[in-house]
C-alpha cells in the first residue's frame, strides 16, 4: 500500500519554524501561505524572537505553542536545523517539510547530516519531504505550505525545480490545466518520488502525474511505481545525454547511455517521456480530457490546403498515420461539403466555412462517426471569426466578408459548442490547432476538455500521446527482477559461455587452448571448418585475433602459429565455424546501471555494431514476448523479415535467446556487462558465436 502519507497533505495542524515579516525570507512566503485557510485548521507561526509575524502572535517555539503539532515546516538557517527537527519530534509531529538547505547537495559532511536527520524522523514514526525543498501544497486539503499559488485541478506536481514548476503552472494555465497537489522534492532524504507517486496513485483527484526529476533514486522502483500507478505519469528529465559508463569495456557499455536507459525505462512502465516544459505541458493537456483513441489512424480536417498537408506530415512524424478514406466515407463527406471540398484525407473544406460556419461542427462530428478513424484533428482558421468580433485582432475584422463578420462569429461560436457536444459524446479524441488560439470559440473548446493549440506540431504531439502503443510492442510493465544466483566465479570467455549455455544459450562446440598440442586435439574432437580465437580481446577482429573458416587441421595450425607470433595471447579457442548462410547478426547485452538495474540492448550486431548503431533497450529481463517486437522496430528489421529475396529468419528463436541472457545478467548483480555478439539468426534457428562480461 505504501507509505502513510495522510500527515503531510492533510494535517490536524501546522506550524511553520522561522515564519518572519521580512520578505526576503523564505519563512515570509510560506508562512503567507499557511495563512491563506486559517479556519481549516490550526496554523501556528514560530519565530525564536517572538512577537508578531503577519499580524500574528509567534511562539519563539514549538514547545511555546502548548499543544500538539501534526506538521511542521522548517525554514531555519542550516546550523539549527537538527535542533528544529528535534523540536518538532518531540511535539508530536507526524511530518516535516525541511526547507533548509546545506546537506547532501554540499558534499559527504552534508550528506552524513542528512541521514543522521532522516534515521531520527524514521525511528519516530514520521516522514520527511526534503530538506532543501521549496514546500508543498494540497488544493484539495487547502494545504498551502509554498511560496507561490498553484491553480487547483487534476495534476500532481512532482518538481525538483522550483522555478520550473512556477513556468509549468503559466503555462498549464491557457488550457484549463490545474494542480491537485505541488511537492518540492528536494533532497529525499525521507520521503522519495517513489512514495510520492504511489500516494497521488490512491489520491481521487488526482487524475495525471507530473514529474521533473533530475535524480530518481532508485530508478527501476520510479518505473514499477509509474507503470503500477494507473494514471497518466508524465516525465520531464534533464542530464540525459551523458554516458551512464563511460570506461565501459564491451559493446553493451559503450553504446548504452542515460538517454537510452531513462527512454527504455519510461516505454516498459508506459510513461510519457518529454524534452521541454512546453512539451509537458501539450501532453498534460492531451491527457487532461481522459480520452484516447484506439489505433493510430487520424483524420486530418482543415479549411486550406497549406495547413492541412503540414498538418498531415506533422502527424505522420509523431509516429500515426493519416490513410486515404474508403469511398463510402468520401461519399458520406460528399453529402456534406461543396464540390471543391476535398474528402481523402485530408479533409479541406475549400473555404466553405466562411459561407457555412456549421460545417465545420457537420464534419468533425462525421469524421468522429467514421469506423476507419480514430482521432481527429482540426487544423486552419477555425477561430478567427469570433477572435475578429472578440477584439483579438482577427484578419476577418479587415476582409471582405468583415459585413458579415458578426454573423460568422456567432456561426463560429455555435459550431464550437455542436462540436464540444459531439467530441465529449464520442469516445475518440478531438485535437484542435488554430491560428487563434484564445479566440472565443477555442475557449469554448477548450472548457469542454478539448485541447487547442496553436502549433501544428504541438496538436500532433498531444494526438500521440492519446494514442497508445502499437500491439506489437507489448503492454507496458516492469518485470520484477529474478532471485540472486550464485556470483560468475570464472568471467573468463569459455567460463562466461559455460554460464550462458547452461541458460539454454546455444552456442557451437569449442574447446580452449594455450598451446599446439591442445590445439590439435581439440581438432579431433569436431569435425572443421574451424575458427580461432584469441582470447581476452574486446575488439578481436579490430586486432586479427579472428581466423574463420579454417577448412581442416593444417589450416587451422597455420592460422594458429600466425595469430600466436603477431598477439601472444595467453589462451584461444577453437569452435567449429557456424553455417552463416542467410544468417542475420545480432547483438544481445545487458548492462547494470547505477539507478536502473540491469538494462537490455538488442540490435544488428557483429563487427559493425558500435558503426551502425541500430540497436533498442528495455528494462531487463525481457520476456521473449516484448523481445521480438524490439527487434522489428529496428531500423534494419527488414533484414530479418526476409529482403530482396534473402528467407526471413527464426525470430522466435532469437527472442527466446535474449529472454535467456537478461533472465540471467538480471540475476547476477556482480556482473556490470555482459553480451552475445553475435547472435547468428538463421531461418532454422539461433546460435550465439561470442560472448563476453565484465564483473562490477
Amino acid at each position: 500500500m505504501g507509505r502513510d502519507l495522510s500527515a503531510l497533505f492533510d494535517p490536524k495542524s501546522v506550524a511553520v519554524v522561522g515564519a518572519s515579516d521580512d520578505p526576503a525570507k523564505y519563512g515570509h512566503a510560506v508562512a503567507a501561505q499557511a495563512l491563506r485557510a486559517p479556519d481549516r485548521r490550526p496554523v501556528h507561526l514560530v519565530n525564536r524572537r517572538g512577537g508578531t509575524v503577519l499580524g500574528r502572535t509567534a511562539a519563539t517555539s514549538l514547545a511555546g505553542i502548548g499543544e500538539p503539532v501534526d506538521l511542521v515546516v522548517i525554514s531555519v538557517p542550516g546550523p539549527g536545523f537538527e535542533a528544529a527537527v528535534d523540536d518538532a519530534l518531540a511535539c508530536g509531529a507526524r511530518a516535516l517539510v525541511g526547507i533548509t538547505a546545506g546537506f547532501a547537495e554540499t558534499g559527504a559532511v552534508g550528506l552524513a547530516r542528512q541521514q543522521a536527520i532522516a534515521d531520527r524522523v524514521r525511528a519516530a514514526g514520521a516522514v520527511l519531504v526534503g530538506p532543501n525543498c521549496l514546500g508543498i501544497a494540497d488544493n484539495t486539503t487547502e494545504l498551502y505550505l509554498a511560496s507561490d499559488r498553484f491553480a487547483p485541478g487534476g495534476t500532481a506536481l512532482l518538481s525538483q525545480s522550483g522555478n520550473l514548476a512556477l513556468e509549468l503552472q503559466l503555462r498549464c494555465a491557457p488550457h484549463g490545466l490545474g494542480f491537485s497537489r505541488f511537492v518540492s522534492l528536494g533532497n529525499q532524504a525521507d520521503v522519495t518520488l517513489v512514495d510520492l507517486i504511489e500516494d497521488a496513485a490512491r489520491h481521487d483527484a488526482t487524475r495525471a502525474i507530473a514529474v521533473y526529476a533530475e535524480d530518481f533514486g532508485d530508478g527501476r522502483a520510479f518505473a514499477e511505481a509509474a507503470a503500477a500507478a494507473g494514471k497518466p505519469v508524465v516525465l520531464l528529465t534533464a542530464g540525459r545525454g551523458a554516458a551512464s559508463a563511460r570506461s565501459a569495456q564491451s559493446h553493451t557499455g559503450a553504446l548504452t547511455t542515460s538517454a537510452d536507459v531513462v527512454a527504455a525505462a519510461c516505454r516498459d512502465a508506459g510513461v510519457e517521456l518529454v524534452a521541454t516544459p512546453h512539451e509537458m505541458t501539450v501532453v498534460l493537456a492531451a491527457l487532461h480530457g481522459g480520452r484516447r483513441a484506439t489505433g493510430p489512424r487520424t483524420a486530418v480536417c482543415t479549411d486550406g490546403g497549406g495547413h492541412g498537408a503540414i498538418a498531415a506530415d506533422a502527424t505522420e512524424t509523431a509516429g500515426l498515420a493519416v490513410p486515404e478514406f474508403g469511398s463510402a466515407a468520401q461519399q458520406r463527406l460528399r453529402t456534406l461539403l461543396w464540390e471543391q471540398s476535398a474528402v481523402g484525407n485530408p479533409v479541406d473544406l475549400a473555404g466553405m466555412g466562411e459561407q457555412n460556419p456549421h460545417s465545420y461542427g457537420d464534419t468533425v462530428a462525421a469524421l468522429l462517426a467514421l469506423d476507419e478513424v480514430d482521432s481527429v484533428l482540426l487544423t486552419g482558421y477555425f477561430g478567427g471569426y469570433s477572435a475578429a468580433t472578440g477584439g483579438l485582432g482577427g484578419p476577418a475584422a479587415e476582409s471582405g466578408t468583415a459585413g458579415g463578420g458578426s454573423a460568422l462569429a456567432a456561426g463560429e461560436l455555435e459550431t464550437a459548442q455542436q462540436m464540444a457536444v459531439h467530441a465529449t459524446s464520442a469516445a475518440k479524441p478531438l485535437v484542435v490547432q488554430s491560428m487563434f488560439p484564445d479566440a472565443p470559440s477555442c475557449r469554448t473548446l477548450v472548457e469542454a476538455g478539448i485541447p487547442v493549440f496553436a502549433a501544428t506540431e504541438d496538436a500532433a504531439r498531444a494526438l500521440a500521446a492519446m494514442t497508445p502503443a502499437p500491439e506489437a510492442a507489448g503492454p507496458p510493465g516492469v518485470r520484477p527482477l529474478p532471485p540472486a544466483a550464485p556470483p560468475l566465479d570464472d568471467p573468463g570467455y569459455h567460463g562466461v559461455r559455460a554460464l550462458l549455455s547452461a541458460a539454454g544459450v546455444p552456442f557451437p562446440e569449442a574447446r580452449e587452448i594455450t598451446d599446439e598440442a591442445q590445439l590439435l586435439a581439440a581438432a579431433d574432437a569436431f569435425e572443421g571448418p574451424y575458427v580461432l580465437k584469441a582470447l581476452h580481446l574486446l575488439h578481436k577482429s579490430d586486432a586479427g585475433g579472428v581466423a574463420l573458416g579454417l577448412p581442416d587441421r593444417s589450416a587451422l595450425v597455420t592460422a594458429f602459429r600466425e595469430m600466436h607470433a603477431r598477439l601472444g595471447a595467453a589462451s584461444y579457442s577453437v569452435e567449429a565455424m557456424a553455417d552463416l548462410t542467410g544468417g542475420v547478426e545480432l547483438i544481445v547485452g545487458v548492462h547494470r546501471d547505477p539507478r536502473f538495474g540491469p538494462v537490455a540492448m538488442v540490435g544488428l550486431g557483429g563487427v559493425l555494431t558500435e558503426a551502425l548503431h541500430d540497436v533498442a533497450f528495455a528494462l531487463a529481463p525481457v520476456p521473449a514476448d516484448r523481445a521480438a517486437p524490439l527487434l522489428t522496430g529496428l531500423r534494419t528489421a527488414a533484414l530479418l523479415q526476409g529482403v530482396r529475396g534473402r528467407p526471413a529468419v527464426d525470430l522466435a528463436a532469437a527472442a527466446a535467446v535474449i529472454e535467456r541472457v537478461t533472465t540471467l545478467a538480471a540475476a547476477h548483480p556482480e556482473i556490470a556487462e555482459i553480451e552475445v555478439n553475435p547472435l547468428l539468426v538463421r531461418p532454422d534457428g539461433a546460435l550465439a558465436l561470442d560472448a563476453r562480461a565484465v564483473l562490477a
